[in-house]
């Protein structure tokens, strides 16, 4: 966990002034940053990464996904929501038992490192085995209890999902792995009743846990929400205490001003997953009108199942364009955009204290950009080359917490043919469920 990143052509820090220096040196010791730039190495560290044609930044954050769904990759194609989850929900009632949703998380949490994501933001059942099988890739994977008004998958009645929720905190510390805040998951508003999101509202306030929940992802939720309550779903979250505490609002696509208000007067973050609302035809959320407001915005891939990848590179280069469609070219920075991916992100998890940037005294999650590809040549702006040019194949080497868990391409914790072999016979038993023609 201590090493030096020696000589790096760039070093792009994503601090308050978005440094980026040149020929730079960085200093890593007991998974800390420890220093950039010194006047001298020190001698007692002898792990020297070579930074020579490598642009070294922070680990990219990726605010909402369901990473167990990369075993459905591709399984619903050319529809909307409604004709995702009706598709999706069968599949998973086949498949999606504990040790499935760990593969399929193990799965995930290797696509995500090899292509530059540290950090995952992940909803998904069985958050017990999912966060171990993660953890055990290397990625910071931020997890939490599920909460639905129904049994579900997982077959959970109410009040065991609150019993677990409460053994939630014991059960991260018994797992371990890169530190995390405490979360708590109720699918949305339409799926949990105002009395029981007042409930996990009040247990996440005494736990000192923060909520992470779909959040306004297509006009008809937001219809179906009205005619149920006479409320809006950022409406029901407030009524119901959930936005009290820290909380990321996963898609946001459709909020109101006035929920943008909202959201604002209670510092909630939303969790912008362009790729996915486009695929689906959920919408574009107004990221910059959102920014304007004050809301803090991260990035998301959403699961595969819906974008079919974890690739945040992609991601960067839709958000910015859905600006200059919604808005225009001259409002794009591409050096927001790097930062809703990393510093932006990392402040809605409520981690930006750790990870985000890099700076002296926070972790070292790190990646490194090799240079050498004829796609990232020449380099005129830095900035717009990670955002329209970079892609996850350039990502070479990832550290998360001071750990190597990504060395020239290849997951350092994992077998990748095992894994692939693994994934391939537990899928076998979906091809007699397949009722759809391939999308082509």
């Amino acid at each position: 966990m201590s090493f030096i990143i020696k000589n790096a052509k760039y070093v792009y820090t994503v601090n308050g002034e978005d440094s980026i220096l040149e020929g730079a040196n960085i200093v890593v010791r007991d998974g800390v940053i420890e220093s950039i730039n010194p006047d001298t190495l020190p001698q007692d560290i002898h792990d020297i990464y070579d930074g020579k044609d490598r642009l070294i930044m922070p680990g990219l954050i990726n605010t909402h996904s369901h990473l167990a769904m990369t075993l459905l990759r591709g399984w619903a194609e050319s529809v909307n929501l409604d004709g995702f989850l009706e598709l999706v929900w069968a599949a998973e009632g086949a498949i999606m038992d504990k040790p499935t949703a760990a593969l399929g998380t193990e799965l995930g949490a290797a696509e995500a490192l090899k292509g530059g994501t540290t950090t995952v933001l992940d909803m998904y059942l069985n958050p017990d085995a999912t966060h171990a099988a993660a953890v055990k890739v290397g990625l910071r994977h931020v997890a939490g209890p599920i909460f639905f008004d129904f049994p579900g998958l997982d077959g959970l009645q109410w009040e065991e999902r609150m019993e677990f929720g409460r053994k939630w905190p014991a059960i991260l510390k018994e797992i371990g792995g890169p530190e995390i805040p405490t979360y708590f998951m109720p699918h949305s508003t339409y799926t949990d009743s105002p009395e029981h999101l007042r409930e996990v509202a009040d247990l996440a306030a005494e736990l000192g846990a923060r909520i992470h929940l779909h959040v306004s992802e297509t006009l008809n939720e937001n219809n179906m929400v009205a005619e149920r309550y006479k409320k809006s779903p950022t409406e029901v979250c407030r009524d119901t205490g959930i936005l009290d505490v820290p909380t990321v609002f996963g898609h946001g696509v459709h909020l109101s001003e006035s929920d943008v208000a909202i959201a604002q007067s209670h510092k909630t973050a939303v969790a912008h997953c362009p790729s996915s609302n486009l695929k689906l035809g959920s919408g574009v959320a107004d990221y910059l009108n959102y920014c304007e407001r004050g809301l803090t915005v991260g990035l998301g891939t959403d699961g595969c199942s819906s974008s079919n990848d974890l690739d945040m590179w992609i991601v960067m280069r839709v958000a910015a364009h859905m600006i200059s469609l919604k808005h225009s070219p001259a409002d794009v920075r591409p050096s927001q955009i790097v930062r809703a991916a990393t510093i932006d992100g990392a402040k809605a998890i409520g981690i930006d204290h750790l990870v985000g940037s890099l700076e002296v005294g926070k972790r070292a999650d790190i990646i490194a950009i090799d240079l050498t590809a004829l796609h990232l040549t020449p380099i005129h702006n830095v900035a717009a080359l990670l955002v329209f040019a970079a892609g996850r194949s350039d990502v070479s080497d990832v550290w998360v917490d001071g750990n190597r868990v990504v060395d020239f391409r290849k997951p350092v914790q994992i077998d990748e043919q095992d894994l692939r072999k693994r994934v391939a016979e537990r899928v076998k038993v979906l091809e007699e469920l397949k009722v759809q023609p391939n999308a082509i």
